[in-house]
Formats: C-alpha cells, structure tokens, sequence
C-alpha cells in the first residue's frame, strides 16, 4: 500500500502543479485578445486531448457509448456544459482580478460546492453529524477566505488607481463576482463523474485499464463544456472582428503552441489528478482532493507573483491576500477531512 500511497500522492501534487500553471502561457500572447487565446485551450483541452486519450486508451469506445442509456448519456453532457459555462466565467475572472487572487477565489468555492451540494442533494441529515459539521465549519472559512480575498484585490486597485482609472474599483467587483459565479458552475464537472459512473464500468467491461476508464466520461463532459466556451468565443471574435488577429503579423506560431500549451497543461492536471486519486482509493477523496485543490491555488498565486500581479502592493494588500489564501487551504482540508 506503502508504493501506492506515495505513487498517489505525487501524482495528486503533479496534477495540481500542472492545473495551477495552465493559464500562464496567456501571459506570453499579448498580441491576441482573451477570445483568440481562450478558444484555442479550449479546443485542445476539450476536445483534442481528452478524446485523443479516450479512444487511445479504451477498446470499443463508440460500442460503449452505444450500449449506455441515453438519459445517462445526457446527464453528464448537461453538467459538462454546465462547467463550460464556469469555465467561461474563470477565464474571465483570471483577466479581471489575476492569477492568484482568481485561483484562490474560484478553487476555494470549488472545493467546498463540489463537496457540500451532493450531501445536501442525497441525504441533508448528514450536516447532523461530525462529518457534517466539518462540512459546514470548512464552508464558513471559505466565506472568511474569500473576503480577505476580495479585500485584498479591492486594496490592490485602490492603490492603482489614478485620475485616467476611477473606474478600476468597479472593475475588481464585476471580477469579483465573475469568480464567484464560476466557482458556483466549475464543480458540474465533477457532478458529470458522479452520475457517469455507468458509463466508467461499460469501459473497465470493454477492456480499459483501470486508472483510464475515466476517460469515457471526460469525453462526453467536457465536448458539452467546448460547446459552451466556443459559443461565447464565437460572439466575442464577431463582436470585436477579431478573428483577424490569428492572421497578426507580429504573433509568431508560437502562440498557437502556448495555446495547445494551455490546454495540455489544464487536461494533464485533471487526468493526473484522476490517476492519483484512483491510486490512493478510499483516500482518494479525503486526501486527494483536497491536496490537489490546495496546490492549485498555491501554484497559481506563485505564477501570480512571478508574472508581477502584485508589482507596487502595500503590505496592507499582501496581508490581506496571504491570510485570504491561507484560510482557504485551510477550509479545503477541513472539507476534505468531512468528506472522509
């Protein structure tokens, strides 16, 4: 168990690095706008590697599809696309408020929504009990964690702002609650797995490693989520004519391989972290989850702080975002500790 244990955990931290450090390479594209940068991760995250990987790793990949319910079927699309639209609204917030503050915002509702809303939806007496009570302790810090948040990047835009950016108040608000909303919708992609769990058994039946099968479900789930993502990049690129910008001169092809980058990145994460977690069995949940949403939110503040998000903050600014993350990993492993 020992090998497992360790094998776990490190893919657990892999995948968490890996997630935390997916929106980086944007900082390297400047010449494209949100839109023309969004859909590319999108089309490789979503779409590319995720059924690449499926149908590499699991035989008879349509037979299990065609033998699956279709209400079940339906499900996991309806949640995938209800995490497209969270995934929207992250990409969104990331450009509103930063690296750091928006991981740690979004991952911090994550966790505990992902955690409280299936015990709230199958049986709410659990809230009665220790378990419960942790669930409920670790929502409280979340609620505290996001307000120093919150408070730390309204200080940071005080402290910008200047006669020709009155406006970078409203600003950090509309980001705000941009985070919040994609921390209400992102969890549906773990609902999607959840109720998907036929369609993993019809795979592991088929012939699927074990630590693979997943992949099925991903494949359904996160094409619905594409459907979502590319329909908002669409407007947008007709919207501000920007689909000129693919063609700028000045953007080498390397933007194109940052944004593959982007998408590898954010699917390996997810796809190590599924690994680690099958790893780690009954742990899974209880240590793995909680670990891998804990080292995205630190692996993302880093990226902020080297990306120079908080050039020119007061201590004042600083204070408040270190205790604002530092209670939201604590929060993360008292849900995980409720969830055990």
């Amino acid at each position: 168990m020992g090998t497992h244990f360790g094998l776990g955990i490190a893919l657990v931290l892999l995948g968490g690095l890996l997630n935390g450090s997916f929106y980086t390479p944007a900082k390297r594209m400047p010449l494209w706008r949100w839109e023309n940068t969004w859909l590319i991760y999108a089309l490789f995250g979503t779409i590319v590697i995720p059924w690449a990987l499926a149908l590499a790793t699991i035989p008879h990949l349509m037979i299990v599809y065609h033998d699956t319910p279709w209400p079940k079927l339906l499900l996991v699309a309806v949640f995938g696309l209800g995490w497209g639209i969270g995934s929207v609204f992250f990409g969104l917030g990331v450009e509103k408020v930063g690296i750091g503050l928006a991981f740690g915002i979004i991952l911090g509702i994550i966790a505990s929504v992902g955690a409280i809303v299936p015990v709230l939806v199958n049986d709410p007496s659990q809230f009665r009990t220790p378990p419960g009570h942790a669930l409920l302790s670790g929502l409280a810090l979340v609620i505290l964690g996001t307000i120093f948040c919150a408070m730390a990047g309204h200080q940071r835009e005080k402290e910008k702002r200047t006669g020709a950016a009155a406006g970078a108040g409203a600003g950090f608000v509309l980001g705000f609650i941009i985070c919040v909303l994609s921390g209400i919708f992102s969890p549906m992609l773990n609902f999607s797995f959840v109720y998907g769990k036929g369609i993993q058994d019809r795979s592991l039946a088929a012939g699927a490693p074990f630590s693979m099968a997943s992949y099925s479900i991903w494949a359904v789930a996160l094409i619905a989520g594409f459907a979502a993502n590319a329909f908002y990049c669409f407007y947008l690129l007709f919207k501000n004519k920007t689909w000129g910008v693919y063609r700028t001169s000045g953007a080498s092809t390397n933007y194109w391989l940052f944004g593959a980058l982007m998408g590898f990145l954010w699917f390996g994460g997810i796809a190590a972290y599924g690994m680690g977690a099958t790893e780690l069995g009954d742990l899974g949940a209880a240590v793995g989850w909680p670990l891998f949403v804990a080292t995205n939110i630190i692996v993302g503040n880093a990226w902020g702080a080297i990306t120079g998000e908080w050039k020119g903050a007061s201590p004042r600014a600083y204070a408040y975002a270190c205790s604002g993350i530092a209670v939201l990993i604590l929060a993360i492993f008292v849900i995980g500790r409720g969830s055990a």
